[in-house]
C-alpha cells in the first residue's frame, strides 16, 4: 500500500496538511518498504482555501495512509472520503520510525484500523505496487 508523509525533508513529519508543500510517498507491504517519490503540491494563481485543500487531497488520493502533524476537520473529511486515513503524529516524528512500526504491525497482528485501511485500499486497487 502507498503511504504519504507530510514532510519537507523526506525524513521527518513536520508539516500541517493545509500548509505542506511536499509529500513523501512510500510503498509498504509485509516484506518491507521503499521510497517511491516526492510530490510537490500544485498551486494555482489566486487559489482559495478550498483549492489549497483540494490540491493537497489530489496529491495523496492514491495513498492508504497519510501521516501529518495537524489537519483541519474539513480537510480530514475530504481526505477520508477519498479512502485515505489521516494519522496525526508529533512534529519531528521520523518517517523511518513510523515505517518500522507499521512493518511490525503488518507482519504480526495488525490493529483493526490498519486492517480496515488495507481492505479499503485493496478494494480500490491501491495495494498493488
Amino acid at each position: 500500500m502507498k503511504i504519504a508523509f507530510a514532510s519537507e525533508d523526506g525524513k521527518t513529519v513536520e508539516a500541517h496538511f493545509g500548509q505542506c508543500e511536499r509529500f513523501s510517498i512510500l510503498q509498504i507491504d509485509e516484506s518491507g518498504y521503499r521510497y517511491l517519490e516526492s510530490r510537490e503540491v500544485a498551486h494555482a494563481e489566486g487559489e482559495g482555501e478550498v483549492d489549497k485543500i483540494e490540491s493537497r487531497v489530489a496529491a495523496v488520493a492514491d495513498c492508504t495512509l497519510l501521516f501529518i502533524c495537524q489537519i483541519g476537520p474539513a480537510a480530514a473529511a475530504r481526505v477520508t472520503r477519498k479512502g485515505v486515513m489521516p494519522v496525526k503524529v508529533a512534529s519531528g516524528t521520523r518517517v523511518a520510525e513510523q515505517l518500522e512500526q507499521l512493518l511490525d504491525k503488518l507482519k504480526n497482528q495488525p490493529p483493526l484500523w490498519l486492517v480496515k485501511a488495507m481492505r479499503q485500499a485493496e478494494q480500490a486497487g491501491q495495494m498493488s505496487g
